[in-house]
């Protein structure tokens, strides 16, 4: 019997990194999944985003556990699609007990620089998506009456300062302000809701030639071992980067009722990165 054995989950960015590692892990513990990613490129982002046959990827690793998943192609940018989105998952698999608003994007330039396009994007999905998807799916969850879950996504980047992101800062620290208010107003119906700050995740958002340059502007065209070195700089603990499992574990931990009341907190996975 799964931690989570007979419920319902929305993830967003479910086609691959953090997202696909959430909907397994959920999966795992017994939840039917409704995904949800765009297979459309980004614009203003400088690698390769999430693509249908991403999303048809995880929805074999989900049914090879023998659970059911619903998968959109959906931009969180788009109400409306995020609502028929999460209406047909709920008419397809019953209910809906927990939101994960995980998609994002990541984009660097000096602050005095960035077009407006570029910080428009960022808000757009990093944070707007986020009040989108909940707006979208949260309501299932009240309608139901058993109570539920619902993290965000953010990061370290909201507690921790570096250059060239003060977009994505902006965005994952507004997404702390967003939880803390919708803890409050959700208590009563006993839905819990708390953030997720991991530091530097080994995913396609990261692992890319623009990222790395990021970290080694000494460098022409640094490798991913070389960015790897400066990677290490930001953890007290010995390694670059976590994995994407060690995010869904935390997130695991906060819609199980291993943390059935844990609300409105600010949960960290950034091996030492504050220190």
């Amino acid at each position: 019997m799964g931690k989570l054995e007979g419920k319902v989950a929305f993830i967003t960015g479910a086609a691959r990194g953090q997202g696909r590692s959430h909907a397994i892990r959920l999966a795992q513990e017994g939840a039917d999944i409704i995904a949800v990613d765009t297979a459309k490129q980004v614009a203003t982002v400088p690698y390769d985003t999430a693509t249908a046959a991403d999303l048809e990827q995880t929805v074999k690793e989900v049914e090879a556990l023998d659970r059911r998943i619903v998968a959109s192609e959906v931009d969180v940018r788009d109400l409306a699609g995020l609502k028929k989105a999460a209406d047909d998952g709920v008419a397809q698999l019953g209910r809906l007990d927990i939101v994960l608003a995980n998609a994002g994007i990541s984009t660097m330039c000096p602050t005095l620089e960035m077009e407006e396009e570029q910080w428009q994007t960022m808000i757009d999905i990093n944070l707007t998506g986020v009040w989108k998807t909940v707006r979208a799916a949260a309501p299932h969850i009240v309608s139901g009456g058993r109570g539920g879950a619902i993290v965000l996504t953010s990061s370290l980047a909201s507690m921790w300062a570096n250059e060239n992101i003060a977009h994505y800062s902006a965005a994952k620290a507004g997404l702390v302000g967003f939880m803390q208010v919708l803890a409050k107003e959700l208590a009563p119906a006993s839905i819990r809701v708390n953030t997720v700050h991991p530091t530097t995740v080994a995913t396609p958002m990261i692992l890319n030639d623009a990222t790395y340059q990021l970290f080694r502007p000494d460098l022409e065209k640094p490798t991913r071992e070389e960015f790897e070195v400066a990677a290490r700089e930001l953890n007290a603990l010995p390694i670059p980067m976590v994995e994407a499992v060690d995010i869904s574990n935390a997130v695991l931990y906060l819609v199980s009722d291993d943390g059935r009341y844990v609300t409105g907190t600010t949960h960290v996975v950034d091996a030492g990165g504050r220190l």
